[in-house]
């Protein structure tokens, strides 16, 4: 079929959770298909995509609009920074063209929709199919970042203008496209509920990724645990901030050292620096493999933030244990949920890692269970494939 993805951005450097779902999928779904066109917006922190790629890739230039600019329209913050003239412009063009399927990746690419629902394609007797990307139940988690943010007063009114935009944008893009695709099967049955009869199909991410083939954990080794993410979303500075001010002071009486890498902005680092005793903030390194090397544990420990976690894949092959809070491991399967560490808050979180630091042949054999059982689980190939089949469908 002769394929346009739209999306926000060239995803490389893959550096994110969303990045990688977006790099990977639409990898995964030109392979099989033969073909595919890909247009999202580059800057100057965009780079090249990787050799070999099937994927003819459109780059918008020009950038993005401003935070304050975007503020002031009627659409989300996301998709009115991505929403500019230039896209627009080459958007116009690319539907004057004849098309089969159209993917419309992530709910800022919300816009891009209504736009193609104005062009003379969609009123066509030859409409392309339709297919939304959800990256999560987007309505239910910006609820909970404005409801559960301890940010101050005008930020949270913000929060909850930006949701109730969310929320007309994602409702609009479910019940317009042919197939809307969710992370986890929790935000595919949220969607049917809200519109009764549309088509879902969950594509849990796959992985492939650095692969640790052989680690055991000894109980000579340091007493580190670790987290990985990106801190640049107010929801994920959010969880930053809450797990810190219960559990840093939990592991430096423990004598456990806390290792948090990821990019996080000057300001958020600056705030959090001065008052942790157990806890190291990395910021973003190249290559975290001594880090997760000493550690003996790994941590999800996000209350804010649907969808499915990529971090659990790279810890599973990196072969770390797993503790998380028992609401974060949606998407995952029964048998790898099973050889994790859950509590239901992040006090009990905390000393739970505490209870279990030292249990080295325990953690050991969870970390080689999961890792065993997750092997045939994630192939991207299978992902891309089944988009396929529901759009020819």
């Amino acid at each position: 079929m002769k394929c346009l993805w739209i999306a926000r951005e060239t995803p490389f450097p893959a550096d994110s959770g969303d990045r990688i779902y977006t790099a990977q999928l639409s990898e995964s779904f030109a392979g099989a298909n033969g073909e595919l066109t890909f247009i999202g917006i580059a800057d100057q922190h965009t780079k090249a995509p990787p050799a070999g790629s099937r994927i003819q890739w459109k780059s918008v230039d020009g950038g993005r609009y401003g935070t304050a600019r975007s503020l002031l329209s009627t659409m989300p913050l996301v998709a009115a920074m991505h929403a500019t003239e230039r896209y627009r412009a080459e958007l116009r063009a690319l539907y004057a063209q004849p098309w089969d399927a159209i993917v419309f990746d992530h709910y800022a690419s919300g816009w891009a929709l209504r736009e193609f629902q104005r062009s003379k394609l969609a009123q066509s007797g030859r409409r392309p199919r339709l297919a939304y990307i959800a990256h999560n139940h987007e309505e239910k988690v910006l609820r909970a970042v404005a409801a559960d943010s301890d940010a101050g007063l005008i930020k949270r009114a913000g929060f909850w203008q930006n949701y109730f935009k969310v929320k007309a944008m994602e409702r609009h893009m479910v019940d317009t496209v042919d197939v809307v695709t969710a992370i986890t099967a929790e935000d595919a049955a949220a969607f049917t509920a809200q519109s009764p009869g549309i088509k879902t199909l969950v594509l849990t991410p796959g992985y492939n990724g650095r692969v640790n083939e052989s680690r055991r954990i000894d109980a000579a080794g340091p007493r580190h645990v670790i987290m990985v993410g990106s801190f640049r979303w107010a929801a994920k500075q959010d969880n930053l901030r809450q797990f810190l001010r219960i559990a840093d002071s939990i592991f430096a009486n423990a004598g456990i050292v806390f290792d948090v890498v990821g990019d996080m902005p000057a300001s958020l680092r600056k705030e959090l620096e001065p008052g942790l005793k157990a806890t190291v903030l990395h910021g973003f390194v190249d290559d975290p493999a001594p880090i997760y090397d000493k550690a003996r544990i790994a941590l999800v420990p996000e209350a804010i933030g649907g969808g499915f976690k990529l971090k659990f894949l790279d810890y599973i092959f990196q072969r770390l244990p797993v503790a998380t809070l028992s609401d974060a491991v949606a998407g995952l399967p029964a048998e790898l949920r099973e050889q994790m560490i859950q509590s239901p808050d992040h006090a009990a979180l905390a000393h739970a890692v505490v209870a279990r630091i030292d249990d080295a042949a325990g953690l050991d054999a969870m970390q080689d269970t999961a890792f065993e059982r997750a092997r045939s689980l994630f192939r991207w190939s299978d992902r891309g494939q089944a988009l396929l089949s529901a759009l020819a469908a």
